[in-house]
């Protein structure tokens, strides 16, 4: 009996020792059932497919008998479970199982076995609840996968004259749809469903499926008002926007902090003229395209050896210009950050971006304009208008217009864009077609321009031209400037092939830009263009003709003989880039529609249209607005400002305005577009025709044959040719300011 018992408790005691692992498995059953249950259904939960936003979640019915044999598998293992949990509940009633070691075993440490078994029914009672839910899921899902299935193979491309591109685009996705993954991150699979679904909800060329779930529309609420900009103190922030890493990048930053307490003078007595006036914050993108690794970055490392650094002078001047007026900018130099902050779906770039473009405006250049059209799809053509072109020497319409500039032979690598043309922002004011960015030149005290006279060198003169193709042919001109002057040049060359420049030319090579403000700074005589000849002149500038010796050289003898004072126009000080640059932003806009051109008829008497607002001037040489014409339009600059004259045939339009002491403005050519304009100016007029020209709206004087411009892009101040006279838009301009009216501010 003894012996007996003793091993009874023995036994009693190894099954106590084995219950409490046995237990915990017990407890946690429920856990690692459910989570087994969930990862067993057969991707119930999967996320749709990658480009699916990580909140977008669908089920998918996949392996519906696998799943319900799953839940009978799991029901027979609790069954036995069960079973086995009943052998140690009878255990537990039995008299051994109490005697003797009590004390030594109290049972009172462990839950009963009468509690096991109610864990596991509930647990069993939870998964029998689950299975009965589970099916009911799987039935609706398999009877809605059905309907679908149904309308996938029941989708039929609508013919509604409202789309007429709808049938031929469905056709090139049934061709096309693999080659960009675009059109897969947007839920395309191949069907004629998903290219109906994307092509009327991502792009749209097709009219909504009414089968589509759709929210009803419930009005937006008003937008919130827009943050004021506020004229900055500081500019340290602007230079971590701009970043590291490059030597373009360095120099632009040296640059802003070398120039930079002018900007903060500048910037004052700017907001003290600008005081009360409510100026809206723009969010503006800056892609300097030139830079990034996908063009070559070819600036960079030509930076500390003086290679072409006047496109990052007139960029670290607008980064400036842009920050100290208050808007909030991002600043990207790499196609990887242009992508995430305009948001490019990920593929080859055919599909539009996933969300509305979160930029008023986009500053970049030739570069980033390929690379915003090559990745932003339809967007492009949808957001282009908010782009300006940093365009260092110009694009004038006759170039700009795609079809017209292959029609003519005007193609170039840069033209073609189809873009409005003053989008489109000069280094300098070449042509009045294009919007004058301009850059900054350091302003002098007083005591710095003194040293400046001071050190002047009179027999000394810089001939500008980095190229050494820039010299040939020049030959004869420089051997009579070289008779009076010791001639510099900065042309650039490698250490093993010198420049073929003549042997009297002091030749420095590239300079670093400090040293070659301190050469043009001793020189009595520098070459200038048609800049300083047109908007600065004598004493200042001399225009002569350099093949005719003898006019040459009397000017060289007259400048020697000449003092001058260093003068600096006020539009490239820090305060008058800013003053252009706020006016742009505040009045410039590009993306309200055009108003229609005149009905393309070929006849006069077809083409009659409201009054004219124009009226003749006192002295009856050209056109004004007229007081009495009602309310002015909205324009910029004002209608005010607008004087309409006729050209001489061999004069373009911008040299019309400028021997009038007046600009050319390609805005006003929308008034002057009719015909009664020409009666007005007693052009009699035989026939009207409407074409596309850049020398349009013009007579033919000789026929008297009138032609009116079919093509507002084409809208031009310049080009001429001797068969026509032009009508010719002209505004005034600000003293100091030529991009703007005396009272465009």
């Amino acid at each position: 009996m003894i012996t007996v018992n003793a091993d009874g408790k023995i036994m009693v005691r190894r099954c106590l020792v084995t219950l409490r692992p046995f237990r915990i498995f017990v407890l946690g059953i429920g856990f690692f059932t459910l989570c087994f249950l969930m990862t067993s259904l057969g991707g119930q939960f999967s996320a749709k497919r990658l480009g699916d936003s990580p909140f977008t979640i669908r089920t998918e019915v996949m392996g519906a008998l696998e799943s319900r044999g799953l839940l009978r598998r799991m029901s027979d293992m609790l069954e036995m479970l069960m079973k086995r949990m009943d052998i140690l509940a009878r255990l537990e009633n039995s008299t051994d199982f109490h005697r003797g070691d009590e004390a030594r075993f109290p049972l009172d440490r462990f839950q009963p076995a009468a509690g096991l078994m109610e864990r596991i029914q509930a647990i069993a009672q939870n998964v029998s609840d689950i299975a009965i839910k589970v099916d009911q899921i799987l039935r609706n899902s398999l009877l809605n996968g059905k309907v679908m299935e149904g309308r996938r193979d029941q989708c039929e491309v609508p013919r509604d004259p409202k789309y007429p591109d709808c049938a031929g685009k469905v056709e090139w996705m049934r061709a096309r749809w693999t080659s960009d993954p675009c059109y897969a991150f947007f839920g395309v699979d191949g069907t004629e469903c998903s290219f109906l679904i994307y092509l009327s909800e991502v792009e749209w060329f097709c009219p909504p499926l009414p089968w589509r779930n759709r929210t009803v529309a419930v009005p937006s609420p008003p937008p919130k008002p827009r943050a004021q900009a506020a004229f900055r103190r500081d500019l340290a922030r602007l230079l971590e926007l701009i970043g590291t890493g490059k030597e373009s990048l360095s120099f632009m930053k040296k640059r802003i902090r070398h120039l930079a307490q002018q900007w903060l003078r500048a910037a004052r007595r700017l907001e003290q003229r600008l005081a009360g006036r409510q100026r809206q914050q723009k969010h503006i993108l800056i892609h300097i395209g030139f830079l990034t690794e996908e063009s070559g970055d070819v600036f960079s490392p030509r930076v500390l050896k003086g290679g072409p650094l006047g496109e990052m002078v007139q960029w670290a001047d607008i980064l400036a210009a842009l920050f100290m007026l208050g808007h909030s900018l991002r600043v990207t130099v790499s196609l990887k950050e242009l992508q995430s902050h305009l948001g490019v779906p990920p593929g080859r770039g055919n599909c539009p971006l996933t969300s509305p473009l979160p930029f008023d405006l986009i500053y970049t250049d030739y570069h980033g304009l390929q690379q915003m059209k090559q990745h932003m799809g339809l967007s492009f053509k949808k957001y282009r208008c908010r782009v300006r072109v940093i365009d260092t020497f110009g694009t004038e319409p006759a170039y700009n217009h795609e079809e017209y500039a292959t029609l003519r032979g005007y193609r170039t690598n840069w033209g073609y864009w189809n873009l409005q043309p003053a989008q489109f922002m000069t280094m300098f004011p070449h042509t009045p077609d294009n919007s004058f960015m301009g850059f900054v030149s350091e302003e002098l005290n007083q005591t710095e321009r003194q040293l400046i006279k001071a050190n002047k060198v009179s027999s000394m003169a810089v001939v500008y031209g980095k190229e050494a193709s820039i010299w040939k042919g020049k030959e004869k001109f420089l051997a009579i400037l070289n008779k009076y002057m010791e001639i510099h040049g900065t042309v650039y060359y490698e250490t093993q092939r010198p420049p073929e420049v003549p042997a009297f030319v002091k030749n420095h090579g590239l300079l670093p830009q400090h040293e070659f403000q301190q050469l043009l700074r001793k020189a009595k005589v520098s070459s200038q263009h048609p800049y300083a000849e047109d908007f600065i002149g004598k004493p200042h500038v001399w225009t002569v003709d350099y093949n005719n010796s003898e006019e040459f050289e009397a000017a060289i003898k007259t400048i020697m003989r000449t003092q001058v004072d260093p003068y600096l126009p006020y539009e490239y000080t820090c305060e008058g880039m800013l003053e252009r640059i706020h006016a742009y932003i505040q009045h410039q806009d590009f993306c309200t529609a055009p108003p229609a051109p005149p009905s393309p008829k070929t006849k006069s008497p077809a083409m009659q249209s409201s009054p004219s607002p124009l009226a003749l001037s006192p002295n009856s040489t050209h056109l004004v607005w007229s007081p009495g014409a009602g309310g002015a339009p909205q324009a910029w600059p004002p209608v005010g400002s607008l004087q309409v004259w006729l050209s001489e045939p061999q004069h373009t339009c911008t040299e019309t305005c400028r021997r009038r002491g007046l600009v050319c403005e390609p805005t006003f050519f929308r008034f002057l577009n009719k015909e009664e304009v020409f009666l007005q100016l007693s052009v009699a007029c035989d026939s009207t025709e409407l074409e596309m020209n850049h020398l349009y709206p013009a007579v033919a004087q000789h026929v008297r044959e009138c032609y009116l411009q079919k093509e507002p892009l084409l809208f031009s101040c310049a080009g001429y040719n001797t068969k026509y006279r032009r009508l010719c838009p002209c505004r005034d301009f600000r003293p100091g300011q030529v991009a703007l009216c005396r009272d465009c501010l």
